[in-house]
């Protein structure tokens, strides 16, 4: 059974910084796409950054580019935020894409998802 479980959320000031996490267990983990989404209040749900199958490609909505760096290693998942801003406070989730796909995914696309963790950047 897929499992996905994020963690580094947390409270940070505008400019700082955090690594968020993502352990996937119950598939192959390298032969799937992961991306990272988000959930701001009172706004839609924005897919911030992915990552395709065996890393092969990522892609970035414009508004994290140069701050937000994806990756991943065998089994687990990473967004590294730098320069935080408060618009980038949300509820982050990570998520699996479809089998050996590459980053040029949207929300819809992927299929399982963990929990989510909060992010929240204010002075």
């Amino acid at each position: 059974e897929v499992q996905l479980v994020e963690s580094g959320g947390g409270l940070v000031q505008p400019g700082g910084s955090l690594l968020l996490s993502c352990t996937g267990s119950g598939f192959n983990f390298d032969d799937y796409p992961m991306g990272w989404i988000r959930q701001a209040p009172g706004k839609e749900r924005e897919c911030v950054a992915i990552i395709g199958w065996a890393s092969l490609s990522t892609r970035y909505t414009n508004s994290v580019k140069g701050r937000f760096t994806i990756s991943r290693d065998k089994t687990t998942l990473y967004l590294q935020m730098y320069n935080l801003q408060p618009e980038d406070t949300a509820v982050y989730s990570c998520a699996k894409g479809p089998f050996r796909a590459g980053s040029a995914l949207g929300h819809s696309d992927f299929t399982d998802w963990g929990p989510g963790t909060q992010g929240t950047v204010s002075s």
